[in-house]
Formats: structure tokens, C-alpha cells, sequence
């Protein structure tokens, strides 16, 4: 049996599970509207339990609706964080470690209006063990949470999942220079960001021959290295490039890395993006 090629492959199809994986626009906008509309509410009843019960005509109770919030919260994340996170395990970790929290910090709060500083500890005892398990749970996917593609080639099949991996660019002596960097891989291609007045940039200028290494977020190799050859992306292609690294790193590349590159940008230069093929 051969692989798939990437013709044979829809554009939102991914083969490990996520939100990547056959997911339409209509349940996704509504999981979208459900998850801001119970986050609000939830954060609502924590912060204004009055205004809260007078809006739904409830019987006023502050510790009560405190608790309402703690789960509306939980609920309200979970639903955002499944549209972002591919493993179920790990969203309902969050999610519910979100919500044993917050619980547990009512009760904390509450001892004058209803809350049991036994339930408290309890509810904080649980929520230790639920961020080791989350924590468990991450290590396990490699601290990729995103939905990822396929690889169709031998050559990128191990960096489908790999987090960080270091690319080695040459300078004009032949000096390698590695730097850790985040990968994403589509098809028979991988792709990496960087911005204009990188180091790593100007060399591949010069010479577009790197050398990619799984590593560790360090940059201590951790796996073979394979040799390939950069060309940068612009237009429609670096769009997608940067598609396909916001989907695999929901948090560092939608968010951290772009702000990042927004505030140095009169010291760094855009971002720019590369493909890698053998």
C-alpha cells in the first residue's frame, strides 16, 4: 500500500485527531459562540453574583452563584480549547482543572457565606493531581498540541509530531550554525518561520543547503539529521505556511511569536517563512 500524496489529501484533513480533522464551519462557529457566550456568564457570576441573579430572576446567593461560575468558566474554556487542542484527554484536563480551581478558591473565599475550608483543601488536593496529570498528558504528545499533517515521505515522518528541531545553516566559511526552531511538516515539505534580519536568514540567502536535527526545546539533538534545501515563501504560500504553524502551536504561534516579532520589527525585520524539501 503507498502512502497518500498530497493530491490526495483536503486541505483540512489531518490524520490525527483535532480540530484540524473534517471539522466544519457551523458546529466549529457555534462551539466558538457557545464557549465566549458561558465564559462571560461564568465570569459574570464570579465577579457581579448580584447583577447575575437579577438579569435570570435567580434567588440570591452569592456562594452558590459563585460556584455556577466556576463551572460556567470550565465550561466556556473547554468548548475554545477543543477548537484549538487535537487530544480529548488533555482539553477535559484542562478544562476541568479550570473549574476544580476556581471551585476550590470559592470555598477558600466563601467561609463566611457557605464555603467548607475542608472542601477547599480537598478541591486544591485535586487539582494538584490534575495538573500532573495534564502536565503527564503533555509530555506525552511532545508539548504538540495541535492538530498536525501527514508526512508522505520517509524523510519528514519524524518530524510530524517533533516540537523543536535544530536547523543548521552554513556560513560563508562552512561554519554550521544550529538554532532551535518550531517545524511543521505538510506532505512531502516542512516549513519554519524566522524574521528578515536573522542570522539564519542572511545565510540561507547565500546558501540555501541546511541540515534539520529533531532536538530538544535546548537544542540538544535528539534524534538523526537529515540534509535539505530552504526556499523562502511569500504571498499565498507563506500564508499557509503560517497556517499550518498557528494549527500545531495554537499558543506560541499564534500569540507569542508574532507579538514577539510585532515589537522588535523595527530591530528584526517581518517575519518571513521557509519550505524545506529534500
Amino acid at each position: 500500500m503507498t502512502a497518500p500524496t498530497s493530491a490526495h489529501l483536503d486541505k483540512n484533513e489531518s490524520p490525527h485527531p483535532g480540530p484540524g480533522k473534517g471539522l466544519h464551519p457551523f458546529p466549529a462557529a457555534v462551539a466558538a459562540l457557545s464557549g465566549l457566550l458561558t465564559l462571560v456568564a461564568g465570569t459574570w457570576c464570579l465577579l457581579w453574583p448580584d447583577g447575575f441573579a437579577q438579569l435570570v430572576g435567580f434567588d440570591y446567593s452569592e456562594h452558590f452563584l459563585h460556584d455556577a461560575g466556576a463551572f460556567q468558566v470550565g465550561l466556556g474554556f473547554g468548548l475554545l480549547l477543543a477548537l484549538l487542542w487535537r487530544d480529548p484527554v488533555a482539553v477535559t484536563l484542562a478544562a476541568f482543572l479550570l473549574t476544580n480551581t476556581v471551585h476550590a478558591v470559592n470555598h477558600a473565599v466563601d467561609l463566611d457565606l457557605g464555603g467548607h475550608a475542608v472542601d477547599g483543601w480537598l478541591l486544591g488536593a485535586l487539582s494538584v493531581l490534575l495538573a500532573a496529570a495534564l502536565w503527564h498528558r503533555l509530555r506525552a504528545l511532545g508539548f504538540v498540541v495541535g492538530p498536525v499533517r501527514s508526512a508522505t515521505t520517509a524523510t519528514w515522518a519524524p518530524f510530524v509530531e517533533q516540537k523543536t528541531v535544530l536547523l543548521t545553516t552554513y556560513r560563508r566559511d562552512g561554519t554550521p550554525v544550529p538554532t532551535p526552531v518550531s517545524i511543521a511538516v505538510d506532505g512531502d515539505r516542512a516549513v519554519v518561520r524566522s524574521f528578515e534580519k536573522a542570522g539564519k536568514t542572511r545565510r540561507l540567502r547565500r546558501n540555501p543547503a541546511v541540515q534539520v536535527t529533531p532536538s530538544t526545546t535546548r537544542g540538544t539533538p535528539t534524534g538523526p539529521a537529515v540534509d535539505a534545501y530552504a526556499r523562502r515563501l511569500d504571498g499565498a504560500e507563506a500564508k499557509q505556511a503560517a497556517r499550518l504553524l498557528r494549527r500545531k502551536y495554537p499558543l506560541l504561534h499564534t500569540v507569542l511569536v508574532p507579538l514577539s516579532h510585532r515589537v522588535g520589527r523595527a530591530k528584526t525585520g517581518p517575519t518571513v517563512h521557509f519550505e524545506l524539501r529534500r
